[in-house]
């Protein structure tokens, strides 16, 4: 029933009701979801949420503007095509030009950086609003057509799942609340834009009508998927996801970002990469793998990158063994040294060594399978996988010039290593310092000039250079050292003239009486004073490894290792950044069953190498966990939901309180409301509110209203309905005695609805 059949336009009712148009808020949950995955990881969680959020403000304002640019098109098929077209234009426009903005001084296009995952990219805000424009057209499209034009259940279904498949490419897990919006929203929209048509099978229902079962439902479906118990499920998902093109696609990317550069900034480290297995290994030990080394550290980027002294060619041959170090570091040259020349021994004070000797630890063999070929991927790299303390690599299946480097990796001089290359490395385990007589051997040396020592040596060694392969491998190892060992000085012992290191430095290390000795003592620092491994720990723009040492202590193992190289720098200790695997999975190879490791992605770590005078380059682990493997949450996402489930029914169970206490709450407002209002406002209140009561659609009369009413509950409201007619038609001003006779046929209209909601009620359970 209407009060006049005038149709006139309303702004505020036309606003009220597009801008609170589901299909709208439905694209505007989408977007939001699609845009927290292209947040800045850099930076706080919340800060994602600030440009979810935005994007969402945005999306609802132009995806308002485009709704009324496709209500147009309904409209007016023809101009409704150029008005879109010009829409899709000006879109166009704009997409191209935060194109440019976002390659400037960004080193990757923007079709790669989307399909990289994106903590292995460096943010870019202009790259991440090309996708929101570029998405923001499409699903505004799709959506509006699909549900008001032609409704397509299917078509809807993998709109809905476009967020999931964005976010599990990279094995990202979607907040909670994300996840249920999305779900309870597809549900509602789709059964609410339903197409049926009455049949005698089929009746329809009013949507005004179907809401509340509809949200019934939709509370129901939520609590329960929430709260259902759900099995813990881990399976092998390798073949599967290498038979995924896309997938395909995102690995190779992701192993061209993961080649070992000349720069760093422990990306890698903590990246969200699938653990996709680079080598196969047999050894009888668990030991780092160095594929690169830095030099030069930036407080201001926090970043390090490679210099001359970790380039440097030492040795180039296609023949191989291919030295790399001695089994006892350079103490084998000193030894050999003090044998060959009886001043020297004198000089140095190492006449006792001479006939003892040292204690060698025993030359293993370790081979190495490159196996990510093997699974369809590519994965070159100019780097072979060298272990720790290495003393050569004896076999390589590339046949092509090798060289060690002065940071002590192994290159292929004129082409990258192949994803099928194998090689075997002659190695010793780390246990040089574990004899007394060797550490006493080193500690005895550090007690001199170690330039004129490394001179020294160089020129007894060079008289017996050629007289085996041996000598001479161990002679060059002393020369290298020898020439650049001024520039270790200057090189490797900056650490930025950081004075709060520097004091850190000197307080811990004051008791040590050997650079071995020192070494330990930083190494164990971080192990004894609550440092935290943390792969979710994002840091914040300018925090360095100052902040880590002093304030934050929470990171991954660059954080750990830049720390220690810096301290040991300030401690006089030559130290080098160097990057590459941790080798700690004990399992059986996959393609080479023989072997006894695998090293995969997750594997990637960063650790500090350290220069002890009188043996050479040193491995030390600061990193406080005994293996790099990401942290595993204490809630699960099947614990998260289900507290959300939880969250869910305790809501529902607040909203179905407040709808049952709603009708006796508001009917006593009302009467309360009613005493102070003018009687001709009251009586066009009540017979509204019989009808929204009684539910009478407003095409009746005021008369046939009457009649409905007295038909389903005897109460007659036939007063009521002339003093509306008097009111709203003929405009006439009513009496506080009518006011009070219409206010109490409504209170009775009232009373007898709810008595006979009760019968119906009672004989429906009699029935059942």
């Amino acid at each position: 029933m209407k009060e006049t059949n005038k149709k006139t336009f309303s702004l505020k009712s036309f606003l009220l009701r597009t801008l609170t148009d589901p299909v709208l808020w439905y694209t505007v949950l989408i977007m939001i979801s699609l845009m927290y995955h292209f947040r800045n990881r850099d930076k706080d969680d919340k800060e994602g949420y600030i440009l979810a959020l935005g994007c969402g403000a945005v999306t609802l304002v132009v995806g308002w503007l485009l709704f009324r640019i496709f209500d147009f098109i309904q409209k007016r098929h023809l101009i409704g095509f150029f008005a879109y077209m010009a829409t899709v234009g000006a879109f166009g426009l704009a997409v191209r030009q935060t194109l440019v903005w976002g390659q400037e001084n960004y080193p990757i296009t923007w079709m790669l950086w989307f399909l990289t995952p994106q903590d292995s990219v460096e943010y870019n805000f202009w790259y991440s609003i090309t996708f929101f424009l570029l998405f923001l057209i499409f699903m505004a499209s799709v959506i509006y057509y699909f549900t008001r034009v032609r409704y397509r259940i299917f078509m809807n279904f993998l709109i809905f799942i476009i967020p999931f498949v964005i976010y599990g490419k990279e094995y990202e897990k979607m907040p909670t609340l994300l996840i249920i919006l999305l779900a309870v929203g597809y549900i509602l929209l789709m059964v609410y834009y339903r197409q049926l048509r009455d049949s005698e099978d089929t009746e329809f229902v009013e949507r005004r009508k179907s809401w509340k079962p509809i949200a019934v439902y939709a509370v129901i479906f939520a609590a329960v998927a929430a709260l259902f118990p759900k099995p813990y499920i881990e399976a092998d998902r390798t073949t599967l996801e290498t038979l995924i093109n896309a997938d395909v696609l995102t690995d190779k990317l992701v192993n061209m970002l993961n080649v070992f550069r000349s720069t760093t900034g422990g990306q890698r480290f903590r990246s969200n990469l699938r653990n996709i297995t680079i080598y196969e290994v047999k050894s009888e030990d668990d030991f780092h793998l160095k594929m690169a080394t830095f030099s030069t550290y930036d407080y201001a980027d926090d970043t390090w990158s490679s210099g001359d002294l970790d380039l440097y060619y030492v040795k180039k041959t296609e023949e191989l063994p291919l030295e790399i170090a001695a089994p006892m570091g350079l103490a084998d040259a000193f030894l050999k040294a003090a044998r060959w020349d009886e001043g020297y021994a004198e000089k140095y004070g190492l006449t006792k060594y001479v006939e003892d000797g040292l204690e060698a630890p025993e030359v293993r063999t370790a081979t190495f399978y490159t196996v990510i070929g093997s699974g369809g991927l590519s994965y070159n790299n100019d780097t072979a996988p060298v272990p720790q303390n290495a003393v050569s690599l004896t076999r390589c299946s590339k046949r092509d010039e090798l060289a060690t480097l002065t940071g002590g990796t192994v290159v292929g001089v004129n082409s990258e290593f192949s994803n099928s290359d194998s090689f075997e490395f002659q190695y010793v385990p780390d246990t040089f310092f574990f004899n007394e007589t060797n550490k006493e051997f080193v500690e005895q040396l550090e007690k001199y000039d170690y330039t004129e020592l490394l001179e020294d040596t160089e020129n007894v060694l060079f008289r017996n250079k050629f007289s085996s392969a041996e000598n001479e491998a161990i002679s060059n190892y002393v020369e290298t050292d020898h020439r650049y060992y001024d520039d270790y000085l200057v090189d490797l012992l900056d650490y930025g003239n950081n004075q709060r290191i520097k004091q850190l430095a000197d307080e811990l290390t004051k008791d040590a009486e050997s650079d071995y000795d020192k070494a330990r003592i930083l190494e164990s620092y971080f192990y004894e004073n609550g440092y935290n491994y943390d792969l979710g720990y994002v840091k914040s723009k300018g925090e360095n490894a100052e902040d880590f040492i002093f304030e934050t202590k929470t990171g991954v193992c660059y954080e750990y290792a830049t720390s220690m190289v810096l301290l040991a720098r300030a401690a006089g200790i030559p130290a080098r950044y160097c990057e590459g695997y941790n080798m700690t999975q004990r399992e059986r190879g996959y393609w080479n069953p023989n072997t006894n490791h695998i090293v995969t992605t997750k594997d990637a770590h960063g650790f500090p190498q350290l220069y002890i005078r009188g043996y050479g380059w040193m491995d030390f682990e600061p990193t406080v966990t005994d293996s790099v493997t990401e942290t595993k949450s204490n809630v699960s996402a099947t614990n998260m939901l289900t507290r959300a489930g939880l969250i869910i029914l305790a809501g529902a169970l607040l909203v179905l309180l407040a709808v049952l206490l709603y009708g006796p709450l508001s009917h006593k407002f009302f009467v309360k409301r009613a005493a102070k209002m003018a009687p001709a406002d009251v009586v066009k209140s009540i017979m509204h509110r019989i009808c929204r009561l009684y539910d009478i659609e407003d095409v009746n009369t005021s008369a046939e209203a009457a009649a409905l009413v007295r038909e389903r509950t005897g109460t007659i409201i036939s007063e009521t309905s002339v003093l509306f007619d008097r009111a709203a038609y003929g405009g006439e001003a009513l009496s506080e005695s009518e006011k009070y006779r219409a206010l109490s046929e409504y209170i009775a209209a009232y009373a007898a609805l709810r008595e006979s909601k009760k019968r119906r009620g009672i004989t429906n359970r009699q029935i059942s």
